[in-house]
């Protein structure tokens, strides 16, 4: 699409489609939540545009994200995935994808579904912002910090408050297109 104002970081042949057809877009499946969770831990220290250009490979030796079955990868996977070019190759980041994984099996004993669970933090509908400019868009707020302590108690790795707010982010928890943005309105903002 052209002649649309975006997001100011909405420019590279990545990070447009996922911006105009991800971001923000409210997620209830558990599986997808999953793949943001690790993802957005991958992340940490790193561009989202890197995520996004090792996403499919990700998706691939990780098993489309199935949380039973990355919560079952043993030592000898671990160093399959250490020695995968196509994904960040960091030791902490992949046992935490692993420990999230059996985290993330127990929470449906309490909540019915991790969805059930981690929409709580947001009253079960997303936060519509009205940010003007990209500068304005905290890196964490009141809600990230509830979330990262709670995921934390939960024996979850790689949920610093920041990282829990691009989680948010990224799974529409939160509306932060800004307000010229063309998504900000489709998402249910109001300038």
């Amino acid at each position: 699409m052209t002649g649309v104002t975006r997001c100011a970081w909405a420019v590279t042949d990545l990070s447009v489609p996922y911006h105009d057809r991800e971001w923000g877009v409210p997620v209830h499946d558990d599986r997808l939540l999953f793949e943001f969770l690790v993802l957005e831990g991958a992340q940490a220290g790193l561009s989202w545009e890197t995520i996004l250009r090792k996403r499919d490979r990700y998706r691939a030796v990780f098993d489309n994200f199935e949380p039973g079955k990355v919560a079952r990868y043993g030592e000898k996977k671990v160093q399959a995935l250490l020695a995968d070019p196509g994904i960040i190759r960091n030791r902490l980041k992949v046992a935490s994808a692993i420990r999230n994984a059996r985290a993330f099996l127990t929470v449906p004993d309490e909540f019915g579904s991790f969805d059930a669970y981690i929409w709580r933090f947001v009253g079960g509908k997303p936060i519509q912002n009205a940010w003007r400019a990209a500068s304005e868009i905290p890196a964490r707020t009141p809600e990230s910090d509830a979330m990262s302590r709670d995921l934390k108690l939960r024996g979850f790795s790689f949920v610093g408050p920041t990282i829990c707010y691009a989680f948010m982010q990224a799974v529409g928890m939160v509306n932060d297109h800004t307000t010229d943005c063309y998504r900000h309105a489709q998402l249910g903002g109001r300038a």
